[in-house]
């Protein structure tokens, strides 16, 4: 319109950080945010492609005076946002993605960090591919890094068992590739922001959230990228949810793929995803992963005989619900495979769960 005020483009790309008590972390994790965003090509008009979400979910420590302080520091960076009551990481994540302004959305932990290039990495691959998703690998952050931990390949960690590189477009595959390797987090994704319809967020209220909500995302994915280079530094801390186990934990880890699960069966009985052997199992070796977890914390734990009856029913019912496999038929499978310290386990998790849900 002649005259008028040109409205400011949308950013390609908005980061979303949410905060709760993360007052020892918080500045490493946003700086190496705005550093790299500053390296961007000059066409990011001092920032401007990038927008960086930052929400205090009603943190009791210094977390929101520091960001207030980081956003002087780096103005027009950062745009702080605030919960009135605490309400956890997902309420957290659903906030900002309603808030979002950006095409494609990455989800980035308080206490994890961007390692350097990430950001120029994932730009060329978007203007490059223009997938819906893209997924990265990461490398464990540790105060201390031992012998133990570099041996285990703590350096370099994949998310993804597929191909690497280029274009691909095949769903089933990437599902696969993704519950093959059992690294579901969300900030080793990031994803187009119209995979996040208005029925999609994260489950309030419940533990292994990345778990329940980033399948659902994938399988909306008409495309992809896998680029196998560590773009997250995961900070490994003590208390972290499986370091700290619950019942409540347990019973979410076991019925996190539900969800998932349902809605594959919808899209394949409705021919909008051709049925796949390959993914039918990766979907029942992450489901056995899952039950494995929750009944290794049963096994241990202190609880009533009523409550463990009940607990142990609902992992067995949970697992049924997501595995396309029988535990037996999943056995099987493990042992043509010659996966034998799996199939032990998944006996040994079946056994526990059988012996509770008797009494």
């Amino acid at each position: 319109m002649s005259g008028g005020v040109r409205a400011p483009a949308a950013p390609w790309l908005s980061i979303l950080v949410p905060v709760y008590n993360v007052q020892d972390y918080l500045q490493a994790c946003l700086a190496s945010v705005v550093e790299q965003v500053a390296q961007l090509p000059l066409a990011e008009e001092g920032g401007a492609g990038v927008e960086v979400l930052v929400l205090d979910d009603c943190s009791t420590d210094g977390s929101r005076a520091l960001m207030q302080q980081l956003a002087q520091r780096w103005p027009g960076r950062l745009t702080l946002m605030r919960h009135a009551v605490n309400q956890g990481l997902s309420a957290a994540r659903n906030t900002m993605i309603d808030a979002a302004r950006g095409e494609y959305l990455w989800f980035l932990d308080s206490d994890d960090k961007l390692l350097p290039g990430a950001l120029a990495g994932l730009q060329a691959t978007v203007q490059r591919h223009a997938p819906d998703a893209v997924l990265c690998d990461f490398t464990v952050w540790r105060e201390r890094t031992q012998l133990k931990h570099r041996l285990r390949g703590e350096g370099h960690r994949a998310t993804f068992a597929g191909p690497a590189g280029g274009l691909q477009r095949d769903r089933a595959a990437l599902l696969t590739g993704v519950l093959m390797t059992g690294q579901l987090h969300a900030w080793s994704k990031v994803t187009r922001r119209a995979l996040w319809g208005a029925d999609l967020r994260f489950p309030a209220g419940r533990y292994f959230e990345d778990m329940a909500a980033m399948p659902l995302a994938l399988l909306r994915a008409r495309s992809y990228c896998y680029v196998p280079q560590p773009w997250v530094a995961y900070r490994q801390r003590g208390s972290s949810i499986l370091a700290t186990m619950t019942l409540p934990k347990a019973l979410d880890q076991s019925r996190a793929l539900g969800a998932f699960a349902q809605a594959l069966r919808t899209a394949e009985a409705e021919g909008a995803l051709p049925a796949s052997a390959a993914l039918h199992f990766a979907l029942a070796h992450q489901s056995a992963r899952n039950l494995a977890g929750a009944a290794r914390f049963l096994e241990r734990a202190d609880l009533p005989v009523a409550e463990r009856r009940v607990a142990a029913q609902r992992l067995r019912d949970d697992f049924a619900a997501a595995s396309p496999l029988s535990a037996q038929a999943l056995l099987r499978a493990y042992v043509r495979r010659g996966w034998w310290l799996r199939a032990l386990r998944l006996r040994r998790a079946w056994g526990v769960v059988a012996v509770e849900a008797k009494g």
